[in-house]
């Protein structure tokens, strides 16, 4: 396949070629009266090339609005592009094909994916896109907002796959800003024979399944309790390790069984769900 790139096309002032119609509409109006009074040939010519001229002045007058490109295509053969907005005058026999340069939004529909642990989810995702070869999205694709929608889809669906919805790494949950990029460069690289740039991609919908919503669900709050053990676990050492070291700094000495003993019980206290209760030990570690 040929590639096609924008090049700019010939144009001049509108203004200019509605003057020039003027005059090609005054020289119509002399010659037709010239020809109804004298009744000859020679100005029948006149009025056949007045004719001529105010057509093709006409048919090659044409406004761009903000934010909009005009594409030229004479006998099959692109020719150019204007970007200029105004009135402009171009080759009256070229057809003109107009595509907008605004921002556009695309939002997929819920996707059903497995992640990379082969567990269903559903992803959505918004695109913000605009066109900045318009030789390429008319040219180089059959329907470029067609184009857009289904290779951002299989963007999305091949970004859920390579990463799990949750984890200790990298995940879809976890690092949403690192995945917003990662997914703007994958529809990037896709959209790029189109002619289009992206601008944002960010994820808009990030759930398990149905099906497993439950037992996912079940999975994390099971995770976020041993994560919450463990760290209560780790600054309760701590304590006990600071209070061991404070009774020895003040040359108060702890055999092993009552550093055992104290550690004991100053884990329990500190791990214990339930409030501790105190008990009065009337005794001796050694009876």
């Amino acid at each position: 396949m040929r590639e096609v790139k924008e090049t700019t096309a010939w144009r001049q002032s509108g203004f200019l070629a509605l003057l020039a119609l003027l005059l090609a509409l005054l020289w119509l109006g002399w010659g037709g009266v010239r020809l109804l009074s004298e009744r000859e040939l020679f100005y029948l010519w006149h009025v056949v090339f007045a004719l001529l001229a105010s057509g093709l002045l006409v048919g090659g007058l044409f406004t761009v609005q903000p934010n909009e490109a005009v594409a030229l295509v004479f006998l099959g053969r692109y020719v150019g592009s204007i970007r200029d907005e105004g009135f402009h005058f171009a080759n009256p026999l070229a057809q003109r094909k107009r595509i907008t340069l605004r921002v556009h939004n695309f939002t997929s529909d819920r996707l059903k994916v497995n992640d990379a642990h082969g567990n269903p989810i559903e992803i959505a995702a918004v695109v913000v896109w605009r066109v900045v070869d318009t030789a390429k999205a008319l040219f180089q694709v059959e329907n470029y907002q067609s184009f857009v929608a289904i290779q951002s889809e299989a963007a999305i669906r091949a970004l859920a796959s390579r990463y799990p919805y949750d984890a200790e790494g990298k995940s879809l949950r976890g690092n949403p800003e690192e995945i917003a990029e990662e997914l703007k460069a994958e529809v990037q690289e896709r959209l790029r024979v189109a002619g289009v740039e992206v601008l944002e991609a960010r994820l808009t919908h990030l759930a398990y399944a149905p099906e497993v919503a439950q037992a996912m669900l079940r999975r994390q709050q099971a995770l976020a309790v041993v994560a919450a053990r463990k760290l209560i676990v780790e600054a309760a050492t701590n304590m006990v390790k600071e209070a061991l070291s404070g009774l020895e700094a003040q040359g108060i000495a702890l055999d092993e069984e009552r550093r055992a003993a104290m550690v004991n019980n100053l884990m329990v206290a500190l791990v214990a769900e339930a409030q501790a209760q105190p008990v009065m030990n009337v005794g001796t570690l050694y009876t």
